[in-house]
């Protein structure tokens, strides 16, 4: 086998091998003598029958398998002379084996791109000091109130408000039929919150304790169920009770029912050390996202497409999931799927760049991710998901999604190395919009 390496792009190689009739007739003849040891046909032992026979009685599958085999050990062969790690799969453009003939293919793949790094050790980087809020503490606690508060009836005989809980039964109809999967009895909701159409709360808020009434409502365009979305349907309701939700006290009693704690200022303390951590880690994530950009500013390096396009597709399955939870269609965004690519293109690049840019880091450090790394991710994803570990293991090795995995990993390794290595420079941190009328006045 002999072959020559073509460079389509910076980022995409094309490699055409020549295979002479030898080892054509090799392939062949060791993919036939498989068969031959495992066939049964009538009129011979197992394991004599003659080749020829075998051939005749099995071409299709065995010049399918020869050829696979034979390209699939004249691909691993190649990648390990070139010392090279496709970023995407091996496109083979190839047919099949033909006994006595020479043979000749070619495989495309992409390659990470080859620049020089900017000087990334010793760098600033700038990070926002944390900082908490009394008030914020306070809206914590007052959650937390409204999650221990308890529900007591109204006697009084009189519509419901917002933040109150009503207890209804509801259905739609449309001309006259009730539409299944838009009805409920004894349900149960606040007001005020945005759970229900504005249309459909307002109907409620009309309505004492025991009154039923109906009203035309148009369902949104997002609406799950197509057939319903941007519909004009009759809703019918029925108000059966109104509760109001009776604060505890903030007390130590407050304090033992939220998370056992000993006494309120145990629980401010609690929530105001979770803030610190949870916001130390998220300025921290900040400062490196805003170092990485300037760094990777300096460079420009061609991307691969197969990688944006694989980010681009994660997206737009990210972000149709979103709708599918909030009950919404994904068509009613009223976008192409060749718009959404380009609404997601830049943000794609983005994050390639990044990445590309991480890994020759770790390339040029000798940064390594080792299995055991590789299943302590897996086991955090399995714990903060409630899946089983080994089969959420399984899903990363049959989707071909491991080299992703390590890619990642190795990546965010490669970030930590530069932020270790940096000087950290401490700054207040920004004003929001909202604070700094309020300062000033």
């Amino acid at each position: 086998m002999e072959y020559t390496v073509e460079d389509v792009s910076p980022v995409k190689k094309k490699v055409k091998i020549q295979v002479p009739a030898e080892e054509v007739h090799a392939a062949l003849a060791a993919t036939t003598a498989m068969y031959r040891k495992d066939v049964d046909v009538k009129g011979f032992r197992k394991g004599k029958v003659p080749s020829s026979v075998i051939e005749g009685k099995f071409k299709k599958q065995i010049y399918n398998e020869a050829t696979n085999d034979l390209i699939n050990l004249h691909i691993n062969q190649i990648l390990s002379e070139m010392n090279m790690s496709p970023l995407s799969r091996l496109d083979v453009d190839a047919g099949l084996l033909t006994r006595d003939e020479d043979f000749e293919y070619s495989i495309s793949f992409e390659v990470a791109p080859e620049f020089e790094l900017p000087e990334y050790k010793g760098i600033t980087i700038e990070e926002e000091e944390v900082e908490v809020k009394t008030e914020e503490i306070e809206q914590v606690i007052n959650r937390i109130r409204e999650n221990l508060a308890e529900l007591v009836i109204v006697d009084e005989q009189r519509s419901p408000r917002d933040k109150e809980v009503v207890i209804i039964d509801f259905e739609a109809f449309d001309e006259g039929k009730t539409i299944e999967g838009v009805k409920a009895q004894n349900f149960q909701m606040t007001l005020g919150e945005g759970g229900a159409l504005p249309e459909f709360e307002e109907l409620v808020k009309e309505l004492t304790p025991g009154e039923t009434a109906a009203k035309n409502i148009t369902l949104p365009d997002d609406f799950l169920n197509k057939n319903l979305a941007g519909k004009e349907v009759l809703m019918q309701v029925t108000l059966h009770s109104i509760k109001e939700k009776k604060l505890p006290e903030v007390d130590d009693e407050l304090a033992q029912k939220a998370g056992g704690f000993d006494s309120v200022e145990k629980m401010q303390e609690v929530i105001r050390n979770s803030y610190i951590s949870t916001r130390k880690q998220l300025n921290k994530s900040s400062a490196q996202k805003k170092a990485l950009d300037k760094l990777k500013d300096k460079v420009e390096f061609e991307l691969p497409e197969s990688l944006v396009s694989g980010r681009i597709e994660q997206k737009i399955s990210d972000l149709k999931t979103r709708m599918e939870k909030q009950g919404k269609d994904p068509d009613s965004l009223g976008k192409s799927r060749e718009e959404l690519e380009e609404q997601f293109r830049p943000e794609a690049e983005d994050l390639v760049k990044s990445q590309l840019f991480l890994l020759a880091v770790a390339n040029a450090e000798g940064l390594t991710i080792t299995d055991q790394e590789i299943d302590a991710y897996i086991h955090k994803q399995a714990q903060s998901s409630s899946q089983d570990f080994e089969q959420l293991r399984k899903f990363y090795h049959e989707n071909n999604l491991m080299f992703a995995l390590k890619d990642s990993l190795l990546a965010d390794k490669a970030m930590e190395l530069i932020y270790e290595q940096a000087e950290i420079k401490m700054v207040p941190p920004e004003k929001t919009e909202e604070q700094a009328p309020a300062e000033e006045a």
